[in-house]
């Protein structure tokens, strides 16, 4: 399927989703990252979901990353489709942004580098690890700026679909997807 019917698809099957049954998805989420040989690391990044988009529960993940005492990072939009990435403190303080996104204010500045981590919002992703976003190609431009071995994993409500028919270069792939009842590994491209 092509990008902009997986956008429309995804976004119309998120619409259907109960509140209770995200939180539930959500928590199977989490528990299932438990397993992935990903907490090694000492950086994460974390997106912070938009509730109006059904998008997966993220405090979920919050909570285990901070029992297991790793580096919090989120991030800021900053100018065009451009994101910059701020260390999760007591002290950080979140505002929602234009898109309902909540965001540090500022705070201690990350180099993408650094992460050894990063949990990657989609709507939908094939069984080779290529995704689909929004749409504005924040997190492939992000994603090109961390290290190699950074891991991504993608959150997802939905299984994978065969094939992503209009991937482009630029596209990143994902290292690992969790779905509440699957959890996908991608040999990377």
């Amino acid at each position: 399927m092509f990008k902009k019917d997986l956008r429309l698809n995804y976004l119309s099957l998120r619409e259907g989703i109960a509140p209770e049954d995200i939180l539930n998805a959500s928590l199977s989420i989490a528990n299932r990252s438990l397993k992935l040989p990903i907490w090694d690391g000492e950086f994460y990044h974390l997106f912070l979901s938009i509730s109006e988009k059904k998008e997966v529960d993220t405090s979920f993940i919050l909570s285990i990353l901070q029992g297991k005492d790793k580096n919090i990072v989120l991030s800021k939009v900053s100018g065009k489709n451009i994101l910059r990435h701020f260390l999760l403190t007591d002290s950080t303080k979140l505002q929602l942004n234009s898109w309902g996104v909540p965001e540090p204010e500022g705070g201690i500045a990350i180099d993408p580098r650094q992460l050894d981590v990063v949990f990657v919002p989609l709507l939908a992703f094939d069984t080779i690890g290529n995704r689909v976003g929004y749409g504005k190609g924040f997190y492939d431009r992000f994603l090109k700026e961390c290290r190699k071995d950074t891991l991504k994993v993608g959150l997802s409500f939905f299984d994978a679909v065969p094939k992503i028919t209009d991937c482009e270069l630029h596209d990143m792939r994902l290292d690992y997807c969790i779905t509440p009842e699957k959890t996908y590994a991608f040999k990377s491209a």
